[in-house]
């Protein structure tokens, strides 16, 4: 592998993203030495250029950012680190540094559920979208008009969805597995959103299995643990 380009200054942007689910939570400047020490000690480290000296994300208000996978770029010129964070990565305590939206050309209910949520990805959205029709019914809305109906009749949507993706898989079409598939999932957004549990809170537990064992012991089982 060849070496790192770092820029005439001895520096390279760093892109940090939550692992689980790919949010960007900031940009900082590594030089050699803020390289080496990440490597070295697996916690995000970056040169301050303000301060002209190595530093360690979250030394003072202990939101470190714990390294899971690094990439380079084509060029090598540029980092990605996907990582863990120990609490909000911005600031100002908001979970990513970019919470600002900038003017588009986004319809207005649109922005009004999007506004300030620049992390996560279409789950998120989809998820915000859920929970918005929840708070601000709209007659027009399959979303709220599932919602009012109670928990039963969620459940029951859940329930014929997935038995919609049983019958896909048993046909064996990549199209209709797709399709059945993504109606499973948004159903299941719905239940989410009716506990208003975030999908977060799942990609987190999914976090907490990752690299296990699959396979869940009984409480007093001797092999348990």
């Amino acid at each position: 592998m060849s070496p790192l380009q770092f820029d005439e200054q001895g520096l390279l942007p760093c892109v940090v993203q939550d692992w689980l689910d790919g949010t960007v939570l900031m940009v900082g400047f590594m030089n050699q030495q803020a390289w080496e020490a990440t490597c070295g000690s697996q916690r995000v480290h970056f040169w301050s250029r303000s301060r002209k000296r190595l530093w360690k994300k979250g030394e003072t208000s202990g939101h470190e950012l714990l390294v899971k996978e690094m990439f380079v770029d084509c060029d090598r010129d540029t980092i990605l680190v996907k990582a863990q964070p120990l609490g909000p990565t911005c600031h100002t305590g908001n979970r990513s540094c970019f919470f600002s939206p900038m003017p588009s050309s986004t319809s207005e209910e649109k922005a009004a559920i999007l506004s300030g949520t620049a992390w996560g990805g279409i789950t998120r959205r989809l998820y915000e979208m859920v929970d918005d029709r929840k708070t601000n019914p709209s007659p027009d809305s399959y979303v709220s008009k599932l919602m009012g109906g109670g928990l039963d009749r969620i459940l029951k949507k859940v329930v014929e969805e997935a038995g919609e993706v049983l019958l896909a898989g048993k046909n064996g079409d990549r199209e209709e597995i797709i399709y059945e598939m993504a109606d499973l999932w948004f159903h299941t957004l719905i239940m989410l959103g009716h506990f208003s549990i975030p999908p977060e809170e799942i990609y987190q537990e999914l976090g907490k299995r990752f690299g296990k064992s699959g396979i869940r012991q009984p409480e007093g089982d001797p092999t348990h643990g």
